[in-house]
């Protein structure tokens, strides 16, 4: 069956270069199209590990631009010792964490968390300090995304992760672990400008320093953190311009998928068949 056209999970103000290739390359219409909901959407239908309110409440009490969420996904996770390194240089930086943990590579991802896995009585000192929030199995991603205490989120740059946070402003610490994350990251740091990258995959050595120095100099609003944060801000309002409507005006977004239908309508009408 030939395909008549492409949709992408996209928008035209963040990948010109690649939707432009791809065209070039499908040699069809390529329509580049967000949730139209996607700079308002809330978190909904997967188990939390920690309610959302508790996890608001949390944020609440930290200052706004300080606070550095970490989650590799819900498919994906890190080595024990990198685990290890990590969390070493998260407690380095002294800087407040919300970390969305599950068991290390090699392991059931949905099974008990062991404490050998983090350093000697990690859990329990972040808890004491309030420095660091552990939040086992899931959380409501959007939620702390969109909350002003978020600063940087610590990712392995799903492509739906990396619009999630993108949409709301929020610079990127790259640590691409499987898949297209590896590209995803390159184009973030390269093209982009709002990431820098840690390191890649689940064999790389990391150290706890360099954890350190990193989420440092993404948070610091000098320099190249401060310079993240301003293009990250760029980027959320070409989303919210895409995806959004005034008037009669439509953002590029909502203009691709009545594109979109239309084609569908007139591929419909070639073939003598009536589209619903």
């Amino acid at each position: 069956m030939k395909s008549f056209g492409c949709i992408c999970n996209t928008i035209e103000e963040i990948e010109p270069f690649g939707l432009e290739v791809l065209r070039n390359y499908l040699k069809v219409p390529v329509w580049s199209v967000l949730a139209s909901n996607i700079s308002s959407q809330k978190y909904s239908g997967k188990k939390s590990g920690i309610s959302a309110e508790k996890c608001i409440e949390w944020l609440d009490s930290h200052a706004s631009d300080s606070v550095v969420y970490i989650s590799f996904g819900s498919q994906n996770t890190i080595s024990a010792s990198q685990m290890i390194e990590l969390a070493k240089g998260l407690e380095k930086s002294g800087k407040p964490f919300v970390w969305v943990i599950r068991p290390p590579v090699g392991h059931d991802l949905k099974g008990e968390f062991r404490p050998e896995w983090l350093p000697e009585r990690f859990e329990e000192r972040m808890r004491e300090t309030k420095q660091g929030l552990l939040v086992h199995n899931w959380a409501s991603q959007l939620e702390i995304l969109s909350h002003e205490a978020t600063r940087a989120f610590v990712s392995h740059c799903g492509w739906n992760s990396v619009v999630e946070s993108l949409s709301r402003g929020v610079p990127i610490i790259g640590w691409p672990l499987a898949a297209e994350q590896a590209y995803n990251s390159k184009m973030l740091v390269e093209e982009m400008g709002v990431s820098v990258e840690l390191t890649r995959g689940v064999k790389s050595n990391v150290e706890a320093e360099e954890v350190r120095r990193v989420i440092e100099l993404v948070v610091d609003d000098s320099g190249e953190g401060g310079e993240m944060r301003r293009r990250a801000g760029e980027i959320m309002e070409k989303i919210r311009g895409a995806v959004g409507e005034d008037g009669e005006a439509k953002g590029s977004s909502l203009k691709a998928i009545d594109d979109f239908v239309s084609e569908l309508h007139s591929q419909g009408e070639g073939r003598g068949s009536k589209i619903q």
